[in-house]
């Protein structure tokens, strides 16, 4: 699978056109309509456009050419501009399990329900996350940069707020768990 992928949604001439100079993109281009369109999980590409010449409130992340005619290097110009937009947002994006942590944003989704975090909640669960397993002092320690004979309920506190975060928006009670070896993800 290419790693830049162009659909373009419901407009045949576009398609054509860009079809014709194919080899000299640097981008996979895919033509599909509605049914296309509702069949076709995003989520399995790294770097996708949605292109299309007239915007559609059901299509999401949907770049739109409405300005026609439009001079052939300045539409590549433009894919290309978001095709780096995207990619800036996907470095930033590290998958947890079935979520999806945005750094930039500070947000965890999963489909279409964003959580809101703060930065020690995001630093908490990428510690426990490349860790594998992380104990009480570990955290303190390189999250919290306390020594490790400070008698403090943070960790635990932050714990708190994260697992009830994820029960109110993703009814998921089994995110961080804990066991005689420490924290981990779920």
């Amino acid at each position: 699978m290419n790693s830049k992928n162009l659909f373009i949604y419901d407009s045949i001439k576009l398609f054509e056109i860009l079809n014709e100079i194919k080899e000299y993109l640097n981008f996979e281009i895919n033509y599909i309509n509605k049914k296309d369109y509702e069949k076709i999980d995003f989520y399995d590409y790294k770097n996708y456009v949605l292109i299309s010449t007239k915007f559609d409130k059901g299509i999401k992340n949907c770049l739109v050419i409405n300005e026609l005619p439009l001079k052939v290097n300045k539409l590549i110009e433009k894919i290309n501009l978001t095709f780096l937009k995207n990619q800036f947002n996907n470095q930033s994006e590290i998958k947890i399990g079935k979520y999806i942590l945005n750094l930039n944003s500070r947000k965890i989704n999963f489909r279409e329900i964003n959580l809101d975090l703060t930065e020690k909640e995001c630093d908490l669960i990428l510690f426990i996350q490349a860790n594998k397993k992380a104990n009480l002092k570990e955290i303190q320690k390189i999250v919290w940069h306390h020594t490790s004979d400070l008698e403090t309920h943070t960790v635990e506190t932050h714990i708190y707020r994260i697992r009830k975060k994820m029960i109110e928006s993703f009814n998921d009670d089994n995110f961080i768990k804990f066991d005689k070896k420490g924290y981990y993800l779920n």
